[in-house]
């Protein structure tokens, strides 16, 4: 996700830029880019406020979406919800030009990595004074502090998802004489393992590939090795760690000893190369669980479902980060209070709302709320679903938001660990470098002291 997200920003500044100059030259205003009104005073005959809604889950939850904004619908007198579905792609492209424009929706979904930029820039309304307080006190610690900026609350939780996770064949272990019920829990028995199951026909073991795809999937591993390339004031490069040397010994091992492939088979967030044996292990995140058992039901028996291996076993080290949505209230909002309405009535209100998103996702992310959680203990499925339970017991009370920060940081510790496992470059010098690259783009940027969540 996050990946795709830094891809499109480029093409997303840049179409931002046309249409603002579009709206200027023509006089127009209160439509979005494909001409939806948005954030208007627009009234329906009957003279209900209308409440403009876009959602970035294209037309893959659309259903779901339309059958409980339908249910708001009938239960209001004096309010409306229109919604405009948009495909993933497009998303960014689409919201940001709106918001330059001032004309983006009244409530929208938005990415956690997103809001606390979006708060300091006023692109966004905190929702203290429309929701009541005992609807965030419903939140888990780590959600609320997910949307929680300088105090205020900008975004209520819709999801989230960890970003990696170990998922195994469990008839590949058999085979090669290992405990399906007891996956690697140290960076040695990974190693160990990955040789046993690494054979002629599937490799040991698949993780992040791209660049992309390294820079993001491995800030839960940096953050377990002792911290992340940057420091929490941005002012100073900490990418240059022993934690970090370790780490790079660790990958550089998995690849020296053929447990990774030469080049690993498709992206990070792909399911397939475990689904159709060309790999016995993978590093990869909760997200995949929704087309485990939706599109590929026949091999699910035989996958395991893990904490990422450690170098001490302990679980209770951060091993991912979280990802995932929110709905928010835009800045130019004319109607705030209603729009806030409605994000309480399908985020913050009747458990029943979400439990039934997350039995249609199969369980693929999780809720920020315990009333959520607790409601589906009553549900069969939830209840004696073992992935599930992994996961609420032994990663999310672990792991930590993905990073705010610029994505050259990030991509400096992947070009680091790239030029190590497969360059051969000697660690201390290639984690030197992007030292370097990273202190340098703090200086350029004067980037010192803009972390939003530290102001």
């Amino acid at each position: 996700m996050i990946a795709q997200l830094k891809r499109n920003k480029f093409i997303g500044l840049l179409f931002a830029a046309i249409i603002v100059l579009s709206s200027i030259l023509s006089g127009c205003s209160g439509t979005g880019p494909g001409g939806e009104k948005a954030s208007s005073n627009e009234k329906t005959k009957d003279g209900k406020t209308v409440i403009e809604f876009w959602c970035s889950w294209g037309d893959s939850k659309k259903d779901y979406f339309e059958k409980w904004i339908n249910k708001f619908n009938e239960s209001q007198d004096k309010i409306v919800v229109k919604a405009t579905y948009i495909a993933g792609d497009a998303w960014d492209q689409r919201i940001t030009a709106a918001q330059a424009a001032g004309t983006g929706p009244d409530v929208m979904t938005m990415n956690y990595g997103k809001i606390a930029y979006s708060a300091d820039q006023g692109k966004i309304k905190a929702l203290d004074e429309y929701i009541d307080a005992t609807k965030w006190d419903d939140l888990y610690d780590w959600s609320n502090k997910m949307v929680t900026v300088n105090g205020k609350h900008y975004a209520y939780p819709f999801n989230a998802e960890p970003g990696s996770i170990l998922l195994y064949r469990k008839d590949f272990f058999k085979e090669a004489g290992l405990d399906p019920e007891n996956p690697p829990k140290t960076w040695d028995e990974l190693i160990e393992y990955g040789k046993k199951l690494s054979t002629d026909k599937h490799y040991g073991l698949t993780a992040a590939g791209t660049t992309d795809d390294l820079a993001w999937s491995h800030w839960g591993m940096q953050a377990m090795m002792g911290g992340l390339a940057i420091n929490d004031d941005w002012s100073k490069a900490t990418v240059n760690s022993e934690g970090n040397k370790k780490l790079f010994e660790f990958w550089n091992t998995l690849y020296k000893e053929k447990i990774f492939p030469k080049q690993m088979p498709g992206l990070y967030t792909e399911i397939e190369p475990l689904v159709d044996g060309r790999t016995a292990m993978m590093f990869n995140g909760s997200f995949v669980f929704d087309a485990l058992r939706n599109k590929y039901a026949d091999v699910v028996d035989n996958i395991g479902v893990a904490p990422l291996p450690t170098p001490d076993g302990d679980y209770k080290k951060t091993t991912a980060t979280l990802g995932g949505w929110t709905f928010v209230v835009d800045g130019n909002s004319k109607h705030p209070k209603e729009a806030a309405q409605f994000i309480d009535y399908m985020l913050a209100g009747d458990p029943e709302v979400m439990v039934d998103f997350f039995n249609l996702s199969k369980f693929s992310s999780f809720t920020g709320r315990k009333s959520v959680d607790a409601a589906l203990e009553d549900n069969e499925f939830a209840k004696n679903d073992e992935w599930r339970k992994m996961i609420q017991e032994k990663v999310l009370p672990y792991a930590i938001p993905e990073p705010i920060y610029a994505w050259d940081i990030s991509m400096s510790y992947a070009n680091a660990l790239e030029r190590v496992y497969l360059k051969g470059e000697d660690i201390d010098k290639s984690l030197a470098q992007a030292e370097k690259e990273i202190n340098d783009y703090i200086k350029n940027n004067n980037y010192a002291g803009t972390n939003p969540n530290k102001k």
